[in-house]
């Protein structure tokens, strides 16, 4: 029997990994609130998710680029009374080209989505699963966390924020049966390489993983309550060869690779 009141939030939901992940709670019986900013793929999400396996779900269109767009992700939460099982901050952008080429503005942007929102979030519905002690908090970072990515400096950076603090708040709440994760997924099937302005060539798009891969694996270890997650024998070994090589190198491999 489904809870009517009881949802996993995903935030960038409509899309990519976040889509891959909504579907899997779907077809598991979980209410879901998705939040993305584009209305036509939410409302499409929605009818589909309702009409195929019968359950709730809950569509709240909003940017978290802005400043302190995630403000109408709780307004509507504490608005319906709804409790947040599992917090899922897969929502992120990124950019393509040296920090002192971007367009003005556009690093506040991926601070917002990235960090600022992900931060907010993260401690909001972690203080409410405190006082159940019952809860899950999913954070998407990457395989960039792990290394420094010249001409994606702030999406690079971004992630490594998110990698550290989640390491951080998984040893905090361990004891109070909150699960908390961080998934680091390497290059992915979905439209981030094109919204960055990534081009990539036909020989490393063989390389790409599909979201739907790497929602399984995040799916199944964060129900294990596994600190970090890396989908895939390839990004794990991308992971420990860069930890056995200078960062000076593993730097310049990155330029190179994203000349």
């Amino acid at each position: 029997m489904i809870n009517l009141n009881r949802y996993t939030l995903i935030t960038g939901g409509s899309d990519g990994i976040g889509f891959e992940l909504a579907t899997i709670y779907a077809k598991n019986k979980k209410n879901l609130i998705i939040v993305a900013k584009n209305e036509n793929k939410l409302k499409y999400v929605k009818a589909k998710f309702e009409n195929e396996y019968g359950i709730s779900v809950e569509i709240i269109q909003c940017d978290l680029s802005v400043d302190k767009g995630y403000e109408k992700i709780i307004e509507v939460v504490e608005e319906k009374n709804f409790t947040v099982d599992n917090l899922i901050n897969n929502a992120g952008i990124g950019s393509f080209g040296f920090l002192h080429d971007l367009e003005d503005g556009l690093e506040e942007k991926i601070i917002n989505i990235n960090i600022v929102a992900l931060t907010m979030l993260t401690k909001y519905f972690s203080r409410k699963m405190i006082e159940r002690r019952q809860g899950g908090i999913l954070n998407v970072a990457s395989t960039a966390a792990f290394m420094g990515g010249p001409k994606m400096s702030i999406y690079y950076s971004s992630k490594a924020y998110v990698l550290s603090l989640t390491e951080a708040i998984h040893d905090e709440l361990k004891g109070l049966g909150i699960r908390v994760s961080c998934l680091c997924p390497g290059p992915v099937k979905t439209s981030f390489q094109e919204k960055a302005g990534i081009k990539k060539s036909e020989k490393s798009k063989r390389y790409l993983m599909d979201a739907s891969d790497i929602a399984q694996c995040a799916y199944r270890e964060f129900a294990r309550g596994k600190a970090i997650i890396i989908p895939g024998y390839k990004n794990k070994l991308l992971i420990l060869g860069n930890k056995l090589i200078p960062r000076a190198l593993s730097r310049r491999i990155i330029l190179k690779n994203n000349s």
